[in-house]
This record gives structure tokens, sequence and C-alpha cells, in this order.
């Protein structure tokens, strides 16, 4: 295990009927509030009458920027950022999923800077301050409600990359679970698939001797794989819909990579395709991470054989390692193919005419992988075992 310091300084509000928490979490000093939100649906649910109502006793002054994209563009940011300086914004609230949160960042961050915001995102300068905001969470997935983190898309250059500073993590974030009782199906899908993809990217590491975070992210991998199915065919059941929403934010507010940095090149190469073919993150995700895995597994054949015994109950019985770590992958594609989720870049009418553009803004930043590093041969491959 290395070295490590934890801190998280968001304070997570969950359950039931929380929402009158508004009042007290937001500062008494904040006069002008600039609420975030994507498209229609806290509208069809209410939920953004009921927030205008609690933003109402509390006397703000109101400013909108409504549709943020699923995967948030920096057209939109820029747009956040011209409210937020014009009308001298002193908090945000982001109500909805990750997009709108990751969005709501950084436009957090880009009100306080002199630049263009995507400066910030693709770190050509440090993100020194941000306006204050809060979230309340609609869609389990991202993990954003609890964590610093954002990615945001530049459509214009087809380039897209997460970034984020300990200046952006939200004051507080409400999730209650009815919230989000009306996520589609298909949405309901994609954030099981992130969720897990996280903690993937997570548990594939270098240092031996994290016993304990190992078992932390087997047990939440375990309870998604138990709840999801459950879900999916009850998709507005409290308790199911209460598991999957804790799950969420537990595999991305740091406490699961506390000693040690997972992966990630899985989200790198996914930001890459996604980027240039605006495909669903987490579709793209479950596609790819199993390519990744087979293309890695004689990398640490050992620790593919871990998960395939720990995760998803493999029998190692007269099989070699490899076999073990292979049938393992195998289970995982099997499930996610099980839940709904797409397993080849054809699903989304994907070929490899555009791979050599994917590879080239995937390597972007140079060379990328914690627990293997990945060369442009490397992306390739992993794309072409995903057609």
């Amino acid at each position: 295990m290395e070295n490590f310091v934890f801190h998280n300084p968001t304070k997570l509000i969950f359950g039931k009927e929380q929402l009158d928490q508004l009042k007290t979490e937001i500062p008494a000093s904040a006069k002008k509030v600039l609420l975030v939100y994507g498209g229609g649906s806290i509208k069809r649910s209410g939920l953004y009458d009921e927030v205008m109502n609690k933003l109402n006793e509390m006397d703000v002054e109101v400013h909108e920027l409504s549709g943020v994209e699923p995967n948030p563009r920096l057209t939109t940011v820029h747009k956040g950022v011209q409210i937020a300086k014009d009308e001298n914004i002193d908090f945000l609230l982001a109500v909805g999923g990750g997009s709108v949160i990751d969005a709501t960042k950084t436009i957090a961050a880009g009100a306080k800077y002199d630049g263009d915001a995507w400066d910030l995102v693709t770190r050509q300068a440090p993100a020194e301050e941000a306006l204050p905001f809060g979230t309340v969470l609609t869609l389990a997935a991202t993990g954003s409600e609890m964590n610093a983190g954002a990615v945001i898309t530049n459509w214009e250059t087809n380039e897209k990359y997460g970034w984020g500073a300990p200046v952006t993590y939200p004051k507080f974030s409400i999730l209650d679970p009815t919230n989000t009782m009306t996520v589609p199906r298909d949405q309901t899908i994609y954030g099981i698939v992130d969720m897990m993809s996280h903690i993937f990217e997570q548990y594939f590491h270098q240092p031996t001797n994290a016993p304990v975070q190992d078992r932390m992210a087997e047990g939440v991998m375990k309870a998604v794989i138990e709840a999801a199915p459950k879900l999916l065919e009850d998709l507005e059941s409290y308790e199911h819909r209460e598991t999957i929403l804790y799950a969420g934010t537990i595999a991305l507010n740091g406490m699961l990579q506390m000693g040690y940095r997972g992966d990630w090149a899985s989200h790198n190469i996914e930001h890459a395709v996604s980027a240039v073919y605006d495909i669903p993150h987490a579709g793209g995700l479950a596609i790819l991470f199993p390519n990744w895995m087979e293309h890695n597994i004689d990398h640490n054949t050992e620790r593919f054989k871990q998960m395939a015994v720990r995760i998803f109950d493999v029998d190692p019985t007269g099989k070699d390692d490899r076999e073990v770590g292979l049938e393992g992958i195998q289970k995982l594609r099997e499930f996610w193919k099980s839940l709904g989720a797409p397993s080849t870049l054809g699903d989304y009418d994907i070929s490899d005419d555009q791979f050599d553009l994917i590879a080239d803004r995937a390597m972007k930043r140079g060379a990328f992988g914690n627990f293997r590093t990945l060369e442009h041969d490397d992306v390739l491959e992993i794309l072409k075992k995903s057609l």
C-alpha cells in the first residue's frame, strides 16, 4: 500500500424527503443562485417545482441554465460561466445526474478564472478558486456528487477529458432514492455499468498489499450484481434504487482508492470514442472494458483470477489461472449483456473508419494506464477487439 491522505469535504445527505435541507445548506449569504439542469425530466417528475419552491422560500434570485447534454459540452459550460459572471452569481445548484454536476463543477471554477474554462479541463491552468455549489442527484451512476472530478467534451475539436481540483468538491449533495425512480430502463442500465466500471478501474492496481480495499471493492460490486437484475424487474422499487444509488456514490468518492492509484485506461479510451461518436459513456465502457481485460490478462493473471473467483464465483478447480481469469471476463460480458447493455461497437454502428483518430485522441496526453501502460498500438488492438 502506498502512503495516502484522504479528505472528502462533501456533506452527503441521503434518504427520503431531504429537500428541505436546501434551506440550511445553501448559505444565507447566497443571494443569487444559478440552477443548472438537463432536459425536461426534472420538470416532468415535479422535482423542478419542488426545488424552485424551496429556493423561493429562501428569497434568493434564481437564474437558470438548462439543456446540459449527457456528454456535457464546453459550449454549455461557456454559457454557464457567462451567466455566473454577468449576474454575479454566488452559489450554484446542480439538479440532475453526473453530466449536470460535471458541467456545474466546471462552471463554478470557470467563473473564477480569467481565461477560457477549457484551459482548466486541459490542465493548462490550475483551478485555484471556484464558486460554491451543491447538488440534488437524480441518477445513480457517476459518483460526481461526492468527488471533485468532471468530464467535459469539446465537440469542435473532438476532445473529451476528465479533470478536477480540490476546489470542485460539492459543498453538499442531497440523495433521495425517490428522485431516481423515474429514470428510464436504459439510463438505469447505463448507470449500473458506469458504477461497476469505476470499481473495476480502481480494482486493477499495482500495490500488492491492499486486502481491505480489495474486499471493500468486491463487496460493493457483489451488492450491485445482486440488486441490479431485481431493480430492472421493478424500476420503482425504493429498496433497490436505494442500494444502487448508494453504491454509485461509494464507487467513486475516493474510499475504494486509498493507498493506490487505479488504472483508468478504459475510461480514457471511451472518452476518445464518445468524443468522436457521442455515444453514451457507459455504453462505450460496457463494450471496451472486457476487451481491455482480455488485452491485459497476461500482465497480471493472478489479479484477473481473483476477480473471477471473488466477484463472479468462478470455480477454479482443474483450471489454470488464465482460464479462470478469462471465464471471469466472460461472466462480466454476459452479466452486462443480460442487463441490456451493448457488447460491440457495431451496436452503435461504429466501424473501424475512425480508429486512428480515436487512438490519437486517447494518446493526446501521452501513454496512459496505471495497471499497465498503454501505447497507440494497444488502443488500436482494444478497439479492434471491440468491433
